[in-house]
């Protein structure tokens, strides 16, 4: 399974001629590796409504008829915008596609979408080509990150460290320590200058105080899982 990294907290997997993405901010993401016009993914996975997150999901899913799978309040918006093959579940639920599953747990973040739709946000637990991925979202450190590495074993942690509105490179360390994940990739850093920060520190950090390893993916780059 590869991992696309397609800038600040946008990824997309591919396996066997399937492609997911998550959390498609490409339209005015000045990190964007790609525009929303040239993918066409088979799956769209949403973790909340900012628009640093919702981004251009509504025009990829309209165009290419991606399923997608977003928190029940913002599948009911993206209903409203025309947007078919919707999938709504909430905290705890799973969807079940063709490829695999995808499972909604918590964050703590706000969410409210440029629309103005206020939503609960979740990290996505997501298995796929044998693997299994764990998109944080927008969070700060918590206790119940534990809770998902012990019920899932993680393959793959994509773990915000920009702080200011996540949890920062230093609070990521105890994040990937209590999830436990085989990998570890770093996102929504570096994007904005609120969210500066020293990726090769955390990567040291983590790597010297975690059974980790840490992949380091600049917008573009690709890494297998």
């Amino acid at each position: 399974m590869e991992i696309r990294y397609l800038g600040h907290s946008a990824f997309e997997l591919t396996h066997e001629g399937v492609t997911v993405l998550i959390d498609p901010f490409l339209t005015g993401n000045p990190k964007a590796a790609a525009s929303a016009e040239e993918l066409t993914p088979d799956a769209i996975l949403v973790t909340h409504g900012h628009g640093d997150h919702l981004g251009d999901t509504a025009a990829i899913a309209k165009r290419t008829g991606a399923d997608v799978v977003a928190i029940v309040e913002i599948a009911e918006e993206l209903r409203g915008d025309g947007v078919q093959n919707l999938h709504d579940p909430n905290l705890g639920g799973t969807v079940t596609l063709d490829w695999g599953t995808v499972k909604l747990v918590p964050a703590w973040h706000t969410s409210t979408t440029p629309k103005g739709t206020v939503n609960t946000p979740a990290g996505l637990v997501v298995e796929f080509g044998g693997s299994v991925i764990y998109h944080l979202g927008d969070t700060s450190l918590f206790g119940d990150l534990e809770l998902v590495g012990r019920r899932h074993a993680i393959d793959v942690a994509m773990i915000p460290i920009g702080g200011h509105y996540t949890m920062d490179r230093h609070d990521a360390i105890e994040a990937a320590r209590m999830i436990g994940a085989r990998q570890v990739i770093p996102c929504h850093y570096n994007t904005f200058p609120p969210i500066v920060a020293d990726v090769e520190a955390f990567a040291a950090d983590i790597e010297n105080s975690t059974a980790s390893e840490v992949i380091v993916l600049a917008p573009g780059e690709r890494h297998t899982a």
